[in-house]
Formats: structure tokens, sequence, C-alpha cells
């Protein structure tokens, strides 16, 4: 766990192994998988498109694709990245959403699946990590450049951040100090690299080939795990905090930072899934803490202060994630844990896990 403020300054509990063969030390600079965090980093870089004119937020998002976009159902209303991003566009995490390198998109969202059969994109707020794909794809299209490359020159190089999503960029410094995740059995579930790159760091074809250059930019969007596959160590986490601190334009426009943190969709007891109470208020990809006004029942103020927090958390392959951010007092947390076992108590655990 890093406890950081605006001035760079930091505190650090760190403790463990990053690989148990090895018997290597958990260090505060070694990557980890750290799953739903990483989708704050894709709207980032979106938005970083968005200043460029590249992007446009409210924009049909087929105009990029190349392909009609639409719920089956209300065909009519246009998708957008900003109900992608907050997680308004209608979609459900029906159909596989890490999908083959051969795969494509407009094929598999026919599937009626893949959306809400009740509500219209817009009017609804129901978490999916399918919305990820499609903002890489749009990323993709849009920039002529692919996914993984995208977030290194947008977002991983201004920041001096040494991270990547799936292995594909990350330095050999990173690839040797590889966090290892187990099961709550000991059972290894990802990344056991012991110093050696994966044959295939993204997710293949499905005859399963890994030829890259294979891949069809605009049309996939989903073998770098856009929804949870960054690499990134608890002390880079850490600078995206500071820098949504420090808020001082050089990264992101103020605006921009405005438009990412303040609730686009906050929760008044019917609009959404709250998921009992975990969602109440959510940006584009920033999930807010504790906002006024939300209803009673909501269980989203983990550090019991009632005071506003941005960020977002992260679980997956036995691990638990957090970066939360007080703009307020000018601080915050990262954080990651290991190794979780799958009756881990729900709640306030969920945000925060000492």
């Amino acid at each position: 766990m890093i406890e950081f403020d605006a001035d760079d300054k930091a505190t650090i509990a760190i403790q463990g192994l990053s690989n148990r063969n090895t018997g290597r030390a958990l260090m505060p600079d070694d990557p980890v998988r750290i799953a739903s965090i990483s989708k704050l980093f894709v709207s980032l870089a979106a938005m970083r498109l968005v200043e460029q004119g590249i992007l446009d937020l409210d924009t049909d998002v087929s105009d990029y694709l190349g392909w009609s976009l639409r719920h089956p159902d209300h065909p009519a209303v246009p998708i957008t990245l900003r109900l992608l991003l907050s997680h308004q566009s209608g979609l459900r995490d029906g159909i596989n959403y890490a999908l083959p390198m051969d795969a494509r998109l407009e094929t598999e969202l026919r599937s009626q699946q893949a959306w809400d059969t009740h509500h219209a994109p817009g009017t609804y707020f129901a978490y999916a990590n399918l919305n990820f794909p499609i903002v890489a794809a749009v990323m993709e299209a849009a920039t002529g450049d692919r996914f993984d490359r995208i977030m290194k020159t947008q977002v991983f190089d201004p920041l001096d951040l040494d991270a990547c999503f799936n292995w594909t960029l990350c330095s050999d410094q990173k690839v040797a100090a590889a966090v290892t995740l187990y099961r709550a059995n000991g059972d290894v579930v990802r990344d056991d690299l012991r110093g050696r790159r994966e044959d295939c760091s993204v997710v293949p074809a499905s005859d399963g080939s890994c030829d890259l250059k294979a891949y069809q930019l605009g049309k996939t969007g989903s073998i770098f795990s856009p929804q949870g596959g960054l690499r990134i160590s608890a002390r880079d986490l850490a600078k995206i905090g500071q820098m949504f601190l420090r808020n001082d334009g050089t990264f992101l426009s103020n605006s921009s930072i405005a438009t990412m943190t303040s609730p686009i969709w906050l929760y008044d007891g019917t609009n959404g899934d709250s998921e009992d109470g975990y969602f109440c208020a959510y940006g584009l990809a920033v999930h807010i803490l504790a906002a006024p006004d939300r209803p009673q029942s909501c269980k989203d103020d983990p550090f019991g202060d009632n005071q506003m927090r941005f960020g977002h958390s992260g679980e997956a392959y036995a691990l638990k994630s957090g970066l939360w951010v007080n703009p307020v007092t000018n601080q915050g947390t990262a954080f990651y844990r290991t190794q979780v076992p799958e009756n881990d108590p729900s709640g306030h655990c969920i945000y925060f896990c000492e």
C-alpha cells in the first residue's frame, strides 16, 4: 500500500513475495496485473485524444469504427465514447469480452446476449467489461495505431511510467520483476514469468496462433485486455493519483480532469444496477465514492468519513486493488492484495484491504 499526496511525498507499506518459487521479495516498483483500474488509464488516453481533436466524447463511435454499433432494440440511438466510458451504453457482459485476435466486434455484437433488453443506451448504468474492447477499437481506428502503443505514447511515456498492457511493451527490467498471481490454494493463475517474456502476450487467434502482424486495427480491440490487463507497479499507480491531485494542466486540462472525475451517472434508486450499493456515482471510467445526494442505501464510503473520493477498484485472478484520491485533503491511497480467497469479505474490503 502507498499513501501519497500532491507533493510527491509517499509512505510505503509492502510485504510478501513477488514469486514464491524464486523467493524474490515484493518491491514497490514490481508490476502486477492491476485488474479494472486499467479502465481509468484507458480513459486518460481517450481524453488525451479528445484534447488533440482526434476523438470526440459525443460523436457516434460508428463514425470511427466504419460499421454501425447499435443496440438491436434501439437502432436509432447513437452510442458514444461518453456512454461507453460511463457504462451507460446498454452493453452487458453476456458474451466473451476477451475475444481472440481473429474475432470481429461487429460480428460478436450482433448477439442479443451482449445487450440489455430492458433499457436504451443512455438511460441506465450497468458495469460491463465489454465496453472497453470497443473503446480500444475506436482509439485504434481513429489513430491508425495499435492500442498498446497508443497507451504508451499517450499515457505511459508522458507520465514516465514503465507500464504496459499484457506485457507487450514493458521493459525487460519490469518483466524480470513481474508479480505472480496465485489463487488462495497456491495455484498459479497469472504471470509466473520468472524473467522470461511469454511466448504470446496477447489473446491469441482462435487457432492458437499469435502473429501480431495479422492483427487488424479497430476490428477486435480486446487482445491487449483493455478492461483489466494493465501491468503497473504500486509506485507508478501512485503517480497517477498524484497527477490527479496536482491537476496543473500539464498532462490533461483542468476541464478534462473535471469531466472524468465528476458524476456523469448518479444513482437515484432506479436508473442503474448499483450492485447492492457498490456503484452509486460514476464518471468517465472513474468510480466516485460518497458523492453528495446519493441514496442512503449506498454502501460506498469505505473510509467512513463521508468525504467524496474518486478512482477505481480492481478484482480479478485472486487480486484486489484500489486507487483512491481525496481532492479535499490532497491525499490518496494506492494498493493491491494478492492470493485473495474466494470467500473474502465483501463491503469495506472490496475497496480497501490492508
